[in-house]
């Protein structure tokens, strides 16, 4: 079945032209055309077909993330850890360490589901996902996969590896990565190199390396994986992941890298890899704020701490000028949408031209392709995400998600929140 999307105006995401025009969007390779006239007999009723009316809307390609912790989305309102972190390490310690102990899978469904809404409705269809379970590893990336998929989004998934919880949470992990990339694309996560000895960060290479796929790993967010690593290994972050070959991969995606030193940021642009940057996240954590000088393969990410791209872009944009990187407002959409150049680069599937989002944009100023930029950094915002199409089908209708109930995902939300919260509060008596 053909949706039409008739009278839009569509802005194409690369060259920003705006055509008035009629769209046909398909499910498949299909994809998306531009069609002269939409048929009078398609917009009776029984037809098999579905019109939608766009006229004083703008239709344009729709979002991605480049990084996402759907297991972090029950976090919110949480009650405060038994001590008060004084740094990052401690922040992981008594915060995030705890919760990702405590998830089961039920939980992890929950969080999948209720990250999928959040995310149509701010017009994004593809997550990229950094996922930590580790006493809870088996199936826990097919539960976050069916979820999205059942939600309408396309993914690309992995679980973080680390050595903190051992040898048996490590084998897990492996083993339940093996199992994912074997019927999913997908990368093989790491945590940092702070909590991945040498043996299990070659077995990831080599894992990543059997499938074809990249590395997805947190990389000098903090200073304290500088200092471990130059403590430990002699060498600093880049450098160690140089010297193992996760920049000879050309998927790998480098999350943060805020404490990059000028020799490490030189191996990463002379790379084939990508960095992600999370700047709310970063603020949250007091850790520093990535100067994105000269990073070319530069895309965004969330961090967990929502599912807005277009919040996550004005935020880097406006702490540009504090890193010393500088940010202008056209460089700041390129950003924006450098991960679907990841994906296809990458030969990743599910952000196809049939990805579109449905925006009710009611500028006071004139808005076309000339001054497209400065709009994107003042003046779009979530609340003009009015539909959603995902992989050629309607997933949002006028703000109103069809693929799963709402209510009933976010009191399931609500009930499985309370259980984490408090096996949390047994894990934090216990460590």
């Amino acid at each position: 079945m053909s949706l039409y999307l008739k009278n839009a105006t569509w802005i194409d995401w690369e060259s920003l032209e705006f055509t008035k025009t009629h769209l046909r969007v398909d499910e498949g390779d299909a994809g998306l055309a531009f069609v002269d006239t939409v048929p009078a007999s398609l917009e009776t009723k029984g037809s098999g077909e579905q019109v939608i009316d766009c006229t004083g809307r703008y239709v344009t390609k729709s979002f991605a993330c480049g990084h996402h912790h759907i297991y972090s989305a029950l976090a919110r309102g949480m009650p405060a850890p038994a001590a008060a972190p004084k740094n990052f390490h401690e922040i992981l310690k008594y915060v995030w360490w705890v919760l990702d102990r405590s998830l089961t899978g039920n939980m992890i469904r929950a969080s999948a589901l209720v990250t999928a809404l959040y995310c149509l409705k701010n017009g994004v269809t593809f997550v990229i996902d950094h996922h930590s379970s580790p006493l809870a590893a088996a199936g826990s990336l097919g539960i976050i996969a069916e979820a999205l998929e059942e939600a309408g989004l396309s993914h690309l998934l992995c679980l973080e590896l680390s050595d903190r919880d051992g040898t048996e949470a490590a084998e897990a992990g492996l083993e339940e990565t093996e199992v994912f990339l074997e019927k999913h694309q997908g990368l093989v996560g790491l945590h940092a190199s702070f909590t991945v000895g040498d043996a299990l960060l070659n077995r990831a290479v080599s894992l990543a390396q059997k499938f074809g796929t990249g590395i997805h790993v947190h990389a000098a967010e903090d200073g304290v994986d500088e200092e471990h690593c130059l403590r430990d290994y002699g060498v600093r972050v880049m450098e160690r992941y140089r010297d193992r070959g996760l920049l000879d991969l050309e998927k790998s995606i480098f999350a943060h890298c805020i404490h990059l030193s000028e020799e490490e940021r030189n191996l990463v642009t002379a790379s084939p890899a990508w960095v992600v940057q999370t700047p709310e996240s970063n603020l949250n954590n007091a850790v520093g704020i990535l100067n994105g000088r000269g990073l070319k393969r530069l895309m965004f990410g969330t961090d967990g701490m929502h599912s807005d791209m277009l919040r996550t872009a004005k935020t880097a944009f406006f702490l540009a000028s504090q890193s010393g990187g500088g940010l202008s407002p056209p460089d700041a959409y390129l950003r924006f949408r450098n991960v679907h150049r990841y994906l296809a680069e990458s030969g990743f599937s599910g952000d196809g031209d049939n990805n579109l989002v449905i925006l009710k944009y009611d500028s006071p100023t004139p808005f076309c392709r000339d001054n497209f930029a400065g709009h994107f950094v003042y003046g779009l915002e979530a609340r003009h995400v009015e539909s959603v199409i995902s992989g050629g089908r309607l997933v949002m209708d006028r703000g109103r998600v069809l693929t799963v109930n709402e209510e009933e995902v976010l009191a399931e939300a609500g009930e499985q929140a309370a259980a984490l919260w408090k096996r949390m509060s047994g894990g934090r008596k216990s460590h």
